[in-house]
C-alpha cells in the first residue's frame, strides 16, 4: 500500500503543481487526447504489474529453484542489475521503436500528444508497454530476490520521468543559478529533464530545438550520452507533436492493430512521418 500511495502521490503531485501553473487552460488538447491519455493510463497501471508477475510466475515455472537467487547481493549491485535490465534495455525499446515501422505504430500515441504533462507519461498503445522488454526482466529480476530494491527504484525512476514529462520546467530556474552550474551540468548528462525530453516531443525538425533522433532516455539520459544519442540546449521547443502524422481516432492510437483507421489498413507510419528514419 505504501508504494501505491508513494507512486500516486507523485503523480498528484505534477498534477497540481501544473494546475497551480495554469498550463491546463493554454494546453492544445482536445476530447480524444483526454480519453486517450486517461484510458492508456489506466491499461499501463493495469499492464505493468501483470507483466512482472507473469513474468516471475514463468521463471518460477522454469526454474523453482531460481526464487530469491540474488536475493544476498548488496544493494548497490542489485540496482546496477536493474538499471541496466530495466532501464538501459528501455532505452533500447524506446529508441528501436523510432526506427522500426510497427512499433512505431504503437508508440505513434505517446508523440501525437500537443502538449507535454504528467498527464501524457504513460500515453501509448496498450500494447507498447505489454510487450515491453524492461517490464519482464523486472519480473524476472524479482523473482530472483531484488523485489525490495525494485519498490524504491521504480518509486525514484517515476519521478524522474514525470518531472520529465511535467509542463513545469524545474530545470529552467536550477540553469539561472550561478552556484549550482555545476551540479546542473552533471545532473542534466546523468538523468532526463524537462528540457532533453521536450527536446524529443517538439513538433518541428527545422525550430532550432527539436531532436527527434535522440534524447531517448527514460530514467537515465546518461545513455543517451554513452550511445551518442544526446543533445542539451537548455532551450525547450515552442511546440510539441510530430510533423507530417496525420490524425487518429484516440480508440485507433489505444488498441492498434485491433482497432484500425477506417482510410488505412494499418497503422505503420509512412515515411514522410518517420522523421527518426
Amino acid at each position: 500500500m505504501d508504494t501505491r500511495l508513494a507512486i500516486f502521490a507523485v503523480y498528484t503531485g505534477f498534477l497540481v503543481a501544473e494546475l497551480a501553473a495554469g498550463h491546463w487552460r493554454s494546453r492544445d488538447i482536445r476530447r480524444g487526447d483526454w480519453l486517450l491519455d486517461v484510458f492508456s493510463t489506466v491499461a499501463v497501471a493495469l499492464t505493468g504489474p501483470t507483466v512482472v508477475v507473469v513474468s516471475a510466475t514463468l521463471l518460477g515455472a522454469v526454474a523453482p529453484r531460481s526464487e530469491g537467487a540474488l536475493a544476498e547481493l548488496p544493494w548497490w549491485a542489485m540496482v546496477g542489475l536493474l538499471l541496466i535490465g530495466d532501464d538501459l534495455v528501455q532505452y533500447a525499446w524506446h529508441r528501436t521503436s523510432h526506427n522500426v515501422p510497427v512499433l512505431y505504430a504503437l508508440h505513434r500515441a505517446h508523440h501525437s500528444a500537443r502538449y507535454m504533462s504528467v498527464q501524457m507519461m504513460y500515453r501509448n498503445n496498450v500494447f507498447y508497454y505489454a510487450l515491453m522488454p524492461s517490464l519482464w526482466i523486472s519480473g524476472a529480476l524479482v523473482h530472483l530476490g531484488l523485489g525490495s530494491v525494485y519498490v524504491g527504484y521504480a518509486v525514484l525512476k517515476l519521478c524522474i520521468i514525470a518531472g520529465a514529462h511535467s509542463s513545469v520546467r524545474w530545470d529552467a530556474r536550477l540553469y539561472e543559478v550561478r552556484a549550482l552550474r555545476p551540479l546542473m551540468w552533471v545532473l542534466e548528462r546523468v538523468v532526463s529533464t524537462p528540457s532533453t525530453h521536450n527536446m524529443h516531443h517538439g513538433r518541428h525538425a527545422d525550430d532550432g530545438v527539436t531532436f527527434y533522433k535522440g534524447n531517448y532516455g527514460n530514467m537515465l539520459f546518461l545513455w543517451d550520452v554513452l550511445f551518442g544519442t544526446a543533445r542539451i540546449t537548455r532551450k525547450y521547443p515552442p511546440s510539441f507533436g510530430i510533423e507530417n502524422l496525420d490524425d487518429r481516432p484516440w480508440q485507433v492510437e489505444l488498441m492498434w492493430p485491433l482497432v484500425r483507421a477506417d482510410s488505412e489498413s494499418t497503422l505503420e507510419p509512412r515515411q514522410s512521418e518517420r522523421v527518426d528514419a
